[in-house]
């Protein structure tokens, strides 16, 4: 009999798949980051427990262009500054993505509120533009001109915070208890420019970035830089604490529950 793809693999298959993820290369991203002061009752806001503010009210975009080979892909991310504990890292709010082969590792191994979405950064000699756009919105968008080359930082480690959860079948909560994840991406970079410029944050029902608005622009850059990523859980959540901020992860938190229509089953 041929082989039947949607059976079991073996445990030889297994181990070589993940062989294979251990030994991925360095994949480099061109990037335009953007680091902002907020309304700090925004931020307070936006955090589900046990995530609490830091001392600065800190909002940081990063848009950018991965070049995977045969497979290029448009990335986002918009966060806001959280600790938990004595770690202080960013807890995103959305990361749109252009494929969906991004969104299901990040989603359902660590929790990220990965979204499908348009990603664009764009540059023409100085002039450098990037922008997070879904449902015909640019919600989010980067201009300016560069201006000079940046020291390169040393390899440095970056703190995410995700939450991650399966909402219940019934529609009461959720299935088993939801769980902190603390993520560390290792990052190196080999080019880091500064741009002068302004950040645009345009209204959407969907994506609702702009009640975080920019009280003080602290810096834009663009560079190429390359990570790694490592996550745990560090915490199960209070199930009933979380639950109001469930919609941050959904355009519409009812869909979650829709069936396939009738007679597709």
């Amino acid at each position: 009999m041929a082989r039947v793809r949607y059976g079991a693999r073996t445990e030889a298959e297994i181990a070589a798949t993940r062989t294979a993820s251990a030994r991925l290369p360095d994949i480099w991203s061109t990037g335009v980051v953007a680091v902002w002061e907020t309304d700090p009752d925004a931020v307070a806001a936006v955090l589900p427990p046990p995530l609490k503010p830091t001392g600065s009210p800190l909002v940081r975009v990063n848009i950018s262009k991965v070049d995977l080979p045969g497979y290029p892909l448009g990335a986002g991310s918009f966060a806001v500054a959280a600790a938990h504990g004595e770690v202080e890292g960013w807890y995103p709010l959305v990361m749109p993505m252009t494929h969906e082969r991004a969104l299901t590792g990040g989603r359902e191994v660590f929790g990220e509120p990965k979204k499908l979405g348009e990603v664009t950064v764009e540059r023409d000699g100085l002039v450098v533009r990037a922008s997070l756009a879904r449902h015909g919105i640019a919600f989010v968008e980067v201009r300016g001109a560069v201006n000079g080359e940046l020291p390169l930082p040393e390899p440095s480690p970056k703190t995410d915070f995700y939450f991650k959860f399966l909402p219940a079948v019934d529609g009461s909560g959720f299935d088993g208890d939801p769980v902190l994840v603390r993520c560390v991406r290792h990052e190196k970079v080999r080019r880091l420019e500064r741009v002068t410029g302004d950040v645009v944050l345009r209204e959407s029902g969907y994506d609702p970035v702009a009640d975080l608005p920019v009280l003080r622009l602290r810096e834009i850059t663009v560079g190429e830089k390359t990570s790694d990523q490592r996550g745990r859980v560090v915490e199960r959540v209070d199930a009933q604490a979380l639950l109001p901020y469930v919609h941050q992860r959904y355009d519409d938190p009812l869909q979650v529950h829709d069936g396939p229509p009738e007679g597709s089953r």
